[in-house]
Protein backbone atom coordinates (compact mmCIF):
# COMPACT_ATOMS: atom_id res chain seq x y z
CA UNK A 1 0.00 0.00 0.00
CA UNK A 2 1.30 3.46 -0.93
CA UNK A 3 0.22 6.69 0.76
CA UNK A 4 -1.73 9.26 -1.28
CA UNK A 5 -3.33 12.57 -0.37
CA UNK A 6 -5.69 15.33 -1.46
CA UNK A 7 -5.05 18.95 -0.52
CA UNK A 8 -7.99 20.78 1.03
CA UNK A 9 -8.46 24.22 -0.55
CA UNK A 10 -10.95 26.78 0.76
CA UNK A 11 -11.66 30.21 -0.65
CA UNK A 12 -14.25 33.00 -0.50
CA UNK A 13 -14.16 35.74 -3.11
CA UNK A 14 -14.77 36.58 -6.75
CA UNK A 15 -14.17 34.04 -9.49
CA UNK A 16 -11.27 36.01 -10.93
CA UNK A 17 -9.58 36.21 -7.54
CA UNK A 18 -10.23 32.50 -6.97
CA UNK A 19 -8.65 31.71 -10.31
CA UNK A 20 -5.62 33.87 -9.51
CA UNK A 21 -5.32 32.25 -6.07
CA UNK A 22 -5.35 28.78 -7.64
CA UNK A 23 -2.84 29.85 -10.29
CA UNK A 24 -0.43 31.05 -7.61
CA UNK A 25 -0.70 27.66 -5.88
CA UNK A 26 -0.19 25.80 -9.14
CA UNK A 27 3.15 27.54 -9.72
CA UNK A 28 4.70 25.44 -6.95
CA UNK A 29 2.65 22.31 -7.66
CA UNK A 30 3.62 19.40 -9.94
CA UNK A 31 0.04 19.20 -11.29
CA UNK A 32 0.52 21.12 -14.54
CA UNK A 33 3.95 19.68 -15.46
CA UNK A 34 2.66 16.18 -14.76
CA UNK A 35 -0.47 16.83 -16.83
CA UNK A 36 1.62 18.05 -19.77
CA UNK A 37 3.75 14.87 -19.63
CA UNK A 38 0.64 12.70 -19.60
CA UNK A 39 -0.97 14.55 -22.51
CA UNK A 40 2.14 14.84 -24.71
CA UNK A 41 1.63 11.49 -26.54
CA UNK A 42 -1.96 12.52 -27.36
CA UNK A 43 -1.49 16.26 -27.79
CA UNK A 44 -3.00 16.29 -31.27
CA UNK A 45 -6.30 15.12 -29.77
CA UNK A 46 -6.28 17.70 -26.98
CA UNK A 47 -7.92 20.63 -28.68
CA UNK A 48 -10.83 22.99 -28.36
CA UNK A 49 -13.07 24.63 -30.85
CA UNK A 50 -11.85 28.19 -31.37
CA UNK A 51 -11.58 30.35 -28.23
CA UNK A 52 -14.20 32.83 -29.38
CA UNK A 53 -16.78 30.09 -29.80
CA UNK A 54 -15.90 28.72 -26.35
CA UNK A 55 -16.27 32.15 -24.74
CA UNK A 56 -19.64 32.59 -26.38
CA UNK A 57 -21.06 29.28 -25.14
CA UNK A 58 -19.59 29.63 -21.64
CA UNK A 59 -20.96 33.17 -21.39
CA UNK A 60 -24.41 31.66 -21.88
CA UNK A 61 -24.18 29.11 -19.06
CA UNK A 62 -21.62 30.37 -16.51
CA UNK A 63 -19.84 33.63 -17.38
CA UNK A 64 -18.26 33.83 -13.92
CA UNK A 65 -16.23 30.68 -14.60
CA UNK A 66 -14.69 32.50 -17.57
CA UNK A 67 -13.38 35.03 -15.03
CA UNK A 68 -11.90 32.18 -13.00
CA UNK A 69 -10.03 30.94 -16.07
CA UNK A 70 -8.80 34.49 -16.74
CA UNK A 71 -7.50 34.63 -13.18
CA UNK A 72 -5.69 31.32 -13.64
CA UNK A 73 -4.15 32.53 -16.90
CA UNK A 74 -2.97 35.82 -15.40
CA UNK A 75 -1.36 34.16 -12.40
CA UNK A 76 0.38 31.58 -14.60
CA UNK A 77 1.33 34.10 -17.34
CA UNK A 78 -0.48 31.86 -19.81
CA UNK A 79 -2.25 32.82 -23.04
CA UNK A 80 -6.01 32.33 -23.01
CA UNK A 81 -6.09 29.69 -25.73
CA UNK A 82 -3.89 27.41 -23.62
CA UNK A 83 -5.88 28.28 -20.48
CA UNK A 84 -9.11 27.29 -22.20
CA UNK A 85 -7.47 24.02 -23.28
CA UNK A 86 -6.23 23.21 -19.78
CA UNK A 87 -9.11 24.55 -17.66
CA UNK A 88 -12.09 25.08 -19.97
CA UNK A 89 -13.67 21.63 -19.68
CA UNK A 90 -14.87 21.67 -23.27
CA UNK A 91 -13.93 19.41 -26.18
CA UNK A 92 -10.83 17.91 -24.56
CA UNK A 93 -9.79 14.25 -24.48
CA UNK A 94 -10.93 12.56 -21.26
CA UNK A 95 -9.63 9.37 -19.67
CA UNK A 96 -12.44 6.91 -19.07
CA UNK A 97 -13.48 6.22 -15.51
CA UNK A 98 -15.90 4.01 -13.65
CA UNK A 99 -17.90 4.98 -10.56
CA UNK A 100 -20.75 3.64 -8.45
CA UNK A 101 -23.42 5.75 -6.74
CA UNK A 102 -26.14 4.96 -4.20
CA UNK A 103 -28.70 7.37 -2.78
CA UNK A 104 -31.18 7.23 0.09
CA UNK A 105 -33.73 9.86 1.01
CA UNK A 106 -31.17 11.93 2.90
CA UNK A 107 -27.74 11.06 1.49
CA UNK A 108 -25.69 10.16 -1.57
CA UNK A 109 -22.55 8.00 -1.47
CA UNK A 110 -20.20 7.82 -4.48
CA UNK A 111 -17.19 5.73 -5.40
CA UNK A 112 -14.95 7.46 -7.96
CA UNK A 113 -13.16 4.82 -10.04
CA UNK A 114 -10.33 5.78 -12.39
CA UNK A 115 -6.55 5.66 -12.78
CA UNK A 116 -4.53 7.26 -9.95
CA UNK A 117 -2.10 8.97 -12.36
CA UNK A 118 -4.91 11.23 -13.63
CA UNK A 119 -6.26 12.21 -10.20
CA UNK A 120 -5.27 15.73 -9.18
CA UNK A 121 -5.79 15.47 -5.41
CA UNK A 122 -7.69 18.68 -4.68
CA UNK A 123 -10.76 18.94 -2.41
CA UNK A 124 -12.38 22.37 -2.78
CA UNK A 125 -14.67 24.56 -0.69
CA UNK A 126 -15.50 27.70 -2.65
CA UNK A 127 -18.01 30.47 -1.89
CA UNK A 128 -18.23 33.03 -4.71
CA UNK A 129 -18.93 36.65 -3.83
CA UNK A 130 -19.79 37.78 -7.35
CA UNK A 131 -22.29 35.21 -8.65
CA UNK A 132 -23.06 31.52 -8.34
CA UNK A 133 -23.57 29.09 -5.46
CA UNK A 134 -21.04 27.87 -2.89
CA UNK A 135 -19.87 24.30 -3.58
CA UNK A 136 -17.91 21.59 -1.77
CA UNK A 137 -16.30 18.62 -3.53
CA UNK A 138 -13.21 17.16 -5.26
CA UNK A 139 -11.94 18.89 -8.40
CA UNK A 140 -10.89 17.64 -11.82
CA UNK A 141 -9.06 19.67 -14.47
CA UNK A 142 -8.80 22.40 -11.77
CA UNK A 143 -12.11 24.13 -12.60
CA UNK A 144 -14.34 21.03 -12.81
CA UNK A 145 -15.91 18.93 -10.05
CA UNK A 146 -16.11 15.12 -9.84
CA UNK A 147 -18.99 15.10 -7.34
CA UNK A 148 -20.22 17.59 -4.78
CA UNK A 149 -22.92 19.54 -2.96
CA UNK A 150 -23.96 23.18 -3.08
CA UNK A 151 -25.38 25.61 -0.53
CA UNK A 152 -28.93 24.99 -1.82
CA UNK A 153 -28.59 21.34 -0.72
CA UNK A 154 -28.32 19.91 -4.24
CA UNK A 155 -25.97 16.92 -4.56
CA UNK A 156 -24.43 15.64 -7.80
CA UNK A 157 -22.28 12.71 -8.91
CA UNK A 158 -21.61 11.23 -12.35
CA UNK A 159 -20.78 7.88 -13.96
CA UNK A 160 -19.01 7.23 -17.26
CA UNK A 161 -20.83 5.26 -19.98
CA UNK A 162 -18.62 5.65 -23.07
CA UNK A 163 -16.61 8.14 -25.11
CA UNK A 164 -17.32 6.76 -28.57
CA UNK A 165 -19.29 8.87 -31.05
CA UNK A 166 -18.33 11.98 -29.11
CA UNK A 167 -19.58 15.43 -30.03
CA UNK A 168 -18.70 19.07 -29.46
CA UNK A 169 -19.58 19.82 -25.86
CA UNK A 170 -18.69 20.08 -22.20
CA UNK A 171 -16.80 17.41 -20.30
CA UNK A 172 -18.35 15.67 -17.30
CA UNK A 173 -16.27 17.56 -14.73
CA UNK A 174 -17.25 20.99 -16.08
CA UNK A 175 -20.87 19.83 -16.35
CA UNK A 176 -20.65 18.86 -12.66
CA UNK A 177 -19.39 22.35 -11.84
CA UNK A 178 -22.13 24.01 -13.91
CA UNK A 179 -24.82 21.97 -12.15
CA UNK A 180 -23.55 22.69 -8.66
CA UNK A 181 -22.78 26.36 -9.16
CA UNK A 182 -25.89 27.36 -11.12
CA UNK A 183 -28.72 25.00 -10.06
CA UNK A 184 -30.76 25.06 -6.83
CA UNK A 185 -32.79 21.87 -7.36
CA UNK A 186 -32.99 18.57 -9.22
CA UNK A 187 -35.49 20.10 -11.65
CA UNK A 188 -33.13 22.95 -12.52
CA UNK A 189 -30.24 20.51 -12.98
CA UNK A 190 -32.28 18.30 -15.33
CA UNK A 191 -33.24 21.36 -17.38
CA UNK A 192 -29.58 22.40 -17.62
CA UNK A 193 -28.48 18.91 -18.68
CA UNK A 194 -31.06 18.99 -21.46
CA UNK A 195 -29.87 22.41 -22.60
CA UNK A 196 -26.08 22.10 -22.69
CA UNK A 197 -23.98 20.23 -25.29
CA UNK A 198 -22.30 17.00 -24.09
CA UNK A 199 -18.89 15.77 -25.23
CA UNK A 200 -19.30 12.16 -24.02
CA UNK A 201 -21.98 9.83 -22.63
CA UNK A 202 -22.38 10.00 -18.84
CA UNK A 203 -25.07 9.49 -16.20
CA UNK A 204 -25.56 12.37 -13.74
CA UNK A 205 -27.07 11.41 -10.39
CA UNK A 206 -28.99 14.15 -8.56
CA UNK A 207 -30.47 14.46 -5.07
CA UNK A 208 -32.02 17.43 -3.27
CA UNK A 209 -34.03 17.95 -0.04
CA UNK A 210 -37.23 16.93 -1.83
CA UNK A 211 -35.84 13.37 -1.45
CA UNK A 212 -36.20 12.85 -5.21
CA UNK A 213 -33.21 10.94 -6.60
CA UNK A 214 -32.81 11.08 -10.38
CA UNK A 215 -30.37 9.57 -12.84
CA UNK A 216 -30.01 11.68 -15.98
CA UNK A 217 -28.61 9.73 -18.93
CA UNK A 218 -26.82 12.18 -21.23
CA UNK A 219 -25.10 11.64 -24.57
CA UNK A 220 -24.13 14.05 -27.37
CA UNK A 221 -27.37 13.03 -29.07
CA UNK A 222 -30.04 12.69 -26.37
CA UNK A 223 -30.77 13.29 -22.66
CA UNK A 224 -33.31 11.32 -20.60
CA UNK A 225 -34.13 11.34 -16.86
CA UNK A 226 -35.39 8.51 -14.64
CA UNK A 227 -36.07 8.01 -10.93
CA UNK A 228 -33.49 5.69 -9.38
CA UNK A 229 -31.25 5.37 -6.34
CA UNK A 230 -28.46 3.23 -7.89
CA UNK A 231 -26.19 4.03 -10.82
CA UNK A 232 -23.13 2.37 -12.30
CA UNK A 233 -21.78 2.57 -15.88
CA UNK A 234 -24.63 1.76 -18.22
CA UNK A 235 -27.82 3.44 -19.38
CA UNK A 236 -31.32 2.06 -18.81
CA UNK A 237 -33.28 4.41 -21.08
CA UNK A 238 -30.77 5.21 -23.84
CA UNK A 239 -29.79 1.57 -24.35
CA UNK A 240 -28.49 2.15 -27.86
CA UNK A 241 -25.74 4.31 -26.30
CA UNK A 242 -24.37 1.51 -24.11
CA UNK A 243 -21.03 -0.22 -24.59
CA UNK A 244 -21.08 -3.71 -26.08
CA UNK A 245 -19.95 -5.38 -22.86
CA UNK A 246 -22.05 -4.56 -19.78
CA UNK A 247 -21.63 -7.63 -17.57
CA UNK A 248 -19.37 -5.97 -14.98
CA UNK A 249 -21.38 -2.75 -14.58
CA UNK A 250 -24.69 -4.61 -14.34
CA UNK A 251 -23.24 -7.05 -11.81
CA UNK A 252 -21.93 -4.12 -9.72
CA UNK A 253 -25.36 -2.47 -9.85
CA UNK A 254 -26.98 -5.67 -8.55
CA UNK A 255 -24.31 -6.00 -5.84
CA UNK A 256 -25.01 -2.46 -4.59
CA UNK A 257 -28.76 -3.10 -4.53
CA UNK A 258 -28.33 -6.36 -2.63
CA UNK A 259 -25.73 -5.12 -0.14
CA UNK A 260 -27.48 -1.83 0.62
CA UNK A 261 -30.65 -3.70 1.64
CA UNK A 262 -28.80 -4.70 4.81
CA UNK A 263 -27.43 -1.22 5.61
CA UNK A 264 -29.29 0.06 8.66
CA UNK A 265 -27.73 3.55 8.81
CA UNK A 266 -25.63 5.96 6.69
CA UNK A 267 -22.30 4.66 8.01
CA UNK A 268 -23.18 1.11 7.02
CA UNK A 269 -24.22 2.39 3.58
CA UNK A 270 -20.85 4.13 3.36
CA UNK A 271 -19.06 0.89 4.31
CA UNK A 272 -20.85 -1.03 1.55
CA UNK A 273 -19.13 1.25 -0.96
CA UNK A 274 -15.77 1.67 0.80
CA UNK A 275 -15.05 -1.76 2.33
CA UNK A 276 -13.75 -4.15 -0.38
CA UNK A 277 -15.36 -7.16 1.31
CA UNK A 278 -18.77 -5.96 0.04
CA UNK A 279 -17.70 -6.30 -3.59
CA UNK A 280 -18.20 -2.71 -4.80
CA UNK A 281 -14.83 -1.08 -4.05
CA UNK A 282 -12.47 -1.89 -6.95
CA UNK A 283 -8.67 -2.26 -7.10
CA UNK A 284 -8.45 -2.44 -10.92
CA UNK A 285 -6.31 0.69 -11.23
CA UNK A 286 -4.42 -0.34 -14.38
CA UNK A 287 -7.76 -0.76 -16.12
CA UNK A 288 -8.80 2.83 -15.21
CA UNK A 289 -11.39 1.25 -12.91
CA UNK A 290 -9.92 1.33 -9.40
CA UNK A 291 -11.72 3.18 -6.61
CA UNK A 292 -9.76 6.29 -5.64
CA UNK A 293 -12.16 8.08 -3.31
CA UNK A 294 -15.49 7.56 -1.62
CA UNK A 295 -17.63 10.66 -1.05
CA UNK A 296 -20.82 10.95 0.97
CA UNK A 297 -23.15 13.95 1.10
CA UNK A 298 -26.03 14.79 3.45
CA UNK A 299 -27.99 17.62 1.80
CA UNK A 300 -30.39 18.19 4.71
CA UNK A 301 -27.46 18.70 7.10
CA UNK A 302 -25.00 20.19 4.58
CA UNK A 303 -22.32 17.75 5.71
CA UNK A 304 -19.83 15.84 3.56
CA UNK A 305 -17.69 12.76 4.20
CA UNK A 306 -14.59 11.95 2.19
CA UNK A 307 -11.89 9.25 2.13
CA UNK A 308 -9.07 8.16 -0.16
CA UNK A 309 -8.61 4.42 -0.42
CA UNK A 310 -10.41 1.43 1.08
CA UNK A 311 -11.86 0.71 4.50
CA UNK A 312 -11.19 4.06 6.16
CA UNK A 313 -13.12 6.26 8.55
CA UNK A 314 -14.31 9.38 6.72
CA UNK A 315 -13.08 12.92 7.18
CA UNK A 316 -16.21 14.94 8.03
CA UNK A 317 -16.78 18.45 6.65
CA UNK A 318 -19.51 20.63 8.15
CA UNK A 319 -20.32 22.73 5.10
CA UNK A 320 -23.10 24.58 6.93
CA UNK A 321 -20.65 25.90 9.53
CA UNK A 322 -18.15 26.78 6.81
CA UNK A 323 -20.83 28.82 5.05
CA UNK A 324 -21.34 30.70 8.32
CA UNK A 325 -17.68 31.71 8.32
CA UNK A 326 -15.85 28.87 10.10
CA UNK A 327 -12.56 27.69 8.59
CA UNK A 328 -11.81 24.05 7.88
CA UNK A 329 -8.74 23.02 9.87
CA UNK A 330 -7.98 19.94 7.75
CA UNK A 331 -5.25 20.73 5.23
CA UNK A 332 -4.75 17.28 3.74
CA UNK A 333 -6.85 14.13 3.42
CA UNK A 334 -4.55 11.12 3.51
CA UNK A 335 -5.19 7.57 2.43
CA UNK A 336 -3.60 4.47 0.92
CA UNK A 337 -4.06 2.65 -2.38
CA UNK A 338 -2.59 -0.55 -3.75
CA UNK A 339 -0.82 1.27 -6.56
CA UNK A 340 2.72 2.49 -7.17
CA UNK A 341 2.23 5.68 -9.25
CA UNK A 342 1.32 8.96 -7.47
CA UNK A 343 -1.49 11.43 -8.12
CA UNK A 344 -0.55 14.38 -10.34
CA UNK A 345 -0.38 16.68 -7.28
CA UNK A 346 2.39 14.53 -5.80
CA UNK A 347 6.06 14.52 -6.76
Amino acid sequence: MKQFYSDVIQYRGTHYDFGYFQGERLKSSPILPNREKQWEPRKNRHFLINPEAYKEIMSTFAPAILNEIHGLADALHMDMEKAFRLFGGYYLQYNRSGCSIFTDTNFMVCNYDSHPRGYEGRYILYEPTDQGLAVIGPSMQITGRIDGMNEKELVMGYNFTHSKKSGDGFLCNMIGRLILETCASVDEAIALLKDIPHRHSFSYVLLDPSDASYVVEASPREVAARRSNVCTNHFHLLEEENRYRQEETRHREQTIQKQQQHAMNPYQAFKVMNDPTHGVFSKKYDADAGTIHTSMYFPNELKAWFVIGPDRRPVVFDFAKWLQGDKVIVKRIKGELEYHQPFVNME
